[in-house]
C-alpha cells in the first residue's frame, strides 16, 4: 500500500498539471491586432484620405472671339470681328469689307486705321477715316453689334444681385437721361439752290437723331435732296460731328447741311 501511494500522487499531479495547461489555452483570447483591423480601425481612414483629394478649381478666364453683325453699305458689307480678354478689346479685323476698284484701295487704307482705333478706343466711338465714310461707319455699326454682345454676356454672367443692388440708381440715372435729351436746331444755311438747315436731337452729349428741317426743293433739287438729306442724315448721326462727307451730286446740299449741323452742335455744346 504504501508503495503505491507515490504513484498516485505522480499520476494526480500529472493530470493536474494537463488540466491546467487546458485551461490556460481555452482561455487565451482569441481578438489581436488583426481582428481589431477587421473590426473597422484602418478602413474607415482610407476612405476619409480618398474624400480630401477632390479634384477641379476655379476656371480662368480665356479669350473670346465674337463677330458683329453684317451692315449693308453703298458700297458693299461690313462685318467685324474682335477679340476680347478680360472685357477688353484686344484684337479688331474686318472680316468682310467693300471690294473691287477704288473700294479695295480705300479698304486697304480704311481698315486698318478703323482696327487700331477700336483696340485704342475700346469702343465703338472712333473717327471715322477720311474718303471711306460708308465703309467707316458700317464698321462702327457692326463694332457695337459686337460689342453689344460681349456686354449681354457679361451682364449675364453677373447674375441679377448687382441688378437688384443698382436697381434705384439706374432708375435714376434713366431718369437724368431723359432730361439730358434735347432738340437742337441749327442756323440756316442759304446755298445756290435753296437754304438748308438741320435739327438734331441730342442724349448725353451724343447726336440720336438728325434730319433736316429746310433742304433745296424743285425740279431736279427735289430729287437730289430726296437722295442726299437721308445720307446726310445717317451720316450726321454715325460720325457724332460735322465731319461728314458731301453726297456725289449734291454738294451745295451737302455744305449747307454740315454748316448748320455744325451751329448746331455749338448750340448743345458739342
Amino acid at each position: 500500500m504504501r508503495k503505491s501511494h507515490p504513484v498516485r500522487r505522480v499520476v494526480l499531479t500529472a493530470a493536474a498539471t494537463v488540466s491546467g495547461i487546458v485551461l490556460l489555452l481555452s482561455l487565451k483570447p482569441a481578438s489581436g491586432p488583426g481582428a481589431a483591423q477587421a473590426a473597422g480601425g484602418a478602413a474607415p481612414q482610407q476612405s476619409a484620405a480618398a474624400q480630401e483629394s477632390p479634384q477641379g478649381g476655379a476656371r480662368a478666364a480665356g479669350t473670346g472671339t465674337v463677330t458683329g453683325k453684317v451692315v449693308k453699305t453703298q458700297y458693299g458689307p461690313v462685318q467685324v470681328r474682335i477679340t476680347v480678354r478680360d472685357g477688353k478689346i484686344t484684337k479688331a479685323e474686318a472680316v468682310q469689307a467693300p471690294e473691287g476698284g477704288l473700294s479695295s484701295q480705300k479698304t486697304a487704307t480704311a481698315v486698318p486705321k478703323l482696327n487700331q482705333e477700336a483696340v485704342a478706343a475700346q469702343s465703338a466711338q472712333i473717327d471715322a477715316v477720311s474718303g471711306a465714310t460708308y465703309t467707316s461707319t458700317g464698321y462702327r455699326q457692326s463694332l457695337q453689334s459686337a460689342l453689344d454682345q460681349v456686354k449681354a454676356a457679361s451682364g449675364a454672367s453677373q447674375g441679377g444681385g448687382s441688378a437688384s443692388s443698382g436697381s434705384s440708381g439706374s432708375a435714376g440715372s434713366s431718369g437724368s437721361a431723359r432730361a439730358a435729351a434735347k432738340t437742337v436746331t441749327g442756323k440756316v444755311v442759304k446755298t445756290q439752290y435753296g437754304p438748308v438747315q438741320v435739327r438734331i436731337t441730342v442724349r448725353d452729349g451724343k447726336i440720336t437723331k438728325a434730319e433736316a428741317v429746310q433742304a433745296p426743293e424743285g425740279g431736279l433739287s427735289s430729287q437730289k435732296t430726296a437722295t442726299a438729306v437721308p445720307k446726310l442724315n445717317q451720316e450726321a448721326v454715325a460720325a457724332q460731328s460735322a465731319q461728314i462727307d458731301a453726297v456725289s451730286g449734291a454738294t451745295y446740299t451737302s455744305t449747307g447741311y454740315r454748316q448748320s449741323l455744325q451751329s448746331a452742335l455749338d448750340q448743345a455744346g458739342g
